[in-house]
């Protein structure tokens, strides 16, 4: 023991309990028995005052988990060992992780991955090979040619459809009239009424150089109105005469003049009767002559001689008063130039109308 001031050794901690030192259980770290701080009583962890807590300490085992030690150098297993596969233990079957939890096995914590390092975004960095124009367009222009493809390998296998026969349309053509003047022969097959500007459309014109100027032109009430004569009158109505429309026209100089009537009757045949009774020989019977009210036409119908007369085309009776302007008689040369002036008018004027009218028994 000694008093204070004495000089003694250090204490060392006794050894854990649960790693007894080499050689005999219960042996004494300080050697022989005279050293022993109890004498002879045998060392015993449990009941020493300098053991350490056991596990079952409340405030727990400061040299570690008794589970997790290894067992006796000497070959003896621990007191965690015995009790961890002695039989009834209620550690038995357990296991401790080093995080303390326990379980049938414990389970070891997975490594954690370690941190992907993060890509700023560039803005100048090159596009991906898959954006870049060239490949978007040449994969645009793989699928178009693929679909071209496609589309002409189904038309070269589909069959063209057979042929359909259609059949001929028979085109009617209505029969023209027989006889020299066509639908114009009758009244019948030409029925519809003329008008002065089918026959008189054209007010100035020239034929071979000669030129010609209509001054008035009139479609009369009834047919009687245009003609003079019993003979001619008694024709008109015979023939049933609907219209009679008349027009005066002078030669350029103005010394011939002259007026033309057509008449429309129901057949050629009263057509012809019409004109023999108004032309030639004495001017009994005769077609009206249509003043104007210019210098030249103004003179028709007044004293002196001219040439009267007609000519059937169809039912159509075309009637002629031609002359002089002074009225003088006409000799035979000059009735060839009133006949020829005649002509002219007729051939400009009504003749190519009332042709029509014998190739479709209409107007135009």
């Amino acid at each position: 023991m000694g008093y204070p001031g004495d000089q003694q050794p250090p204490r060392q901690p006794p050894p854990s309990p649960f790693t007894p030192p080499p050689g005999r259980r219960g042996s004494s770290p300080y050697g022989d028995t005279a050293q022993r701080p109890y004498g002879d009583r045998p060392y015993d962890p449990v009941e020493s005052p300098h053991a350490a807590p056991s596990y079952e300490n409340p405030y727990g085992n400061p040299y570690g988990n008794p589970l997790d030690q290894p067992e006796n150098p000497g070959g003896e297993p621990s007191r965690a060992r015995r009790e961890e596969i002695a039989e009834g233990s209620p550690y038995a079957g357990l296991r401790r992780d080093r995080t303390g939890q326990t379980g049938e096995t414990a389970a070891v914590p997975p490594a954690a991955e370690p941190p992907r390092p993060e890509t700023a975004w560039d803005p100048y960095a090159p596009a991906p090979l898959w954006r870049r124009p060239i490949v978007l367009g040449g994969a645009l222009l793989a699928m178009i040619g693929a679909l071209f493809l496609g589309l002409w390998v189904a038309a070269r296998s589909e069959k063209p459809p057979p042929p359909r026969v259609h059949p001929t349309p028979t085109t009617v053509v209505p029969e023209t009239p027989k006889g020299k003047y066509g639908y114009a022969g009758s009244r019948t097959t030409d029925k519809m009424p003329l008008t002065i500007k089918e026959i008189f459309g054209a007010k100035k014109f020239a034929k071979s150089g000669r030129s010609y100027v209509m001054t008035v032109r009139r479609k009369e009430k009834s047919c009687d109105d245009g003609v003079t004569g019993e003979s001619i009158k008694k024709a008109l109505k015979a023939g049933r005469c609907t219209q009679l429309i008349r027009a005066s026209f002078a030669g350029a100089k103005g010394t011939i003049i002259g007026t033309v009537g057509v008449a429309n009757l129901r057949t050629s045949a009263h057509a012809k009767k019409v004109t023999s009774a108004g032309g030639g020989g004495e001017r009994k019977d005769y077609l009206k002559p249509l003043p104007g009210t210019d210098d030249a036409t103004k003179q028709l119908g007044g004293a002196g001689e001219a040439y009267a007369g007609g000519w059937a085309y169809g039912h159509y009776a075309v009637l002629l008063w031609f002359q002089f302007k002074d009225g003088h008689k006409p000799t035979k040369a000059e009735l060839k130039r009133l006949y020829q002036a005649a002509s002219d008018i007729t051939d400009k004027t009504v003749f190519p109308a009332l042709e029509h009218r014998s190739l479709t028994g209409r107007r135009d």
